[in-house]
């Protein structure tokens, strides 16, 4: 995982909070992450500010185990973040 994703324990769950330059940015990301939502079937807690996201990711069952499919969904967040910061650079 290549964000800055935090592992809190009550209740157990993946935290980060990605940083952007404007507001644009920022919506861009949250479409990015709403179709990823859509294709992988899990929708993360999230909450947003102008240039700010903060996701969580909590797992679905009552196992409390945070489990290598959540760290996948955790990894493409990243790659998501990653697509933006390219698409930045071409600006």
């Amino acid at each position: 995982m290549g964000l800055n994703w935090s592992l809190r324990k009550n209740p157990v769950r993946l935290e980060c909070r990605v940083e952007f330059s404007d507001y644009d940015e920022t919506r861009d990301f949250l479409d990015r992450a709403a179709e990823l939502a859509e294709k992988q079937g899990y929708y993360p807690d999230m909450s947003f500010g102008r240039t700010h996201v903060s996701i969580t990711l909590s797992p679905q069952d009552d196992s409390g185990i945070i489990s290598d499919e959540l760290k996948g969904y955790a990894d493409l967040m990243d790659e998501l973040v990653s697509t933006e910061q390219t698409v930045d650079e071409t600006k």
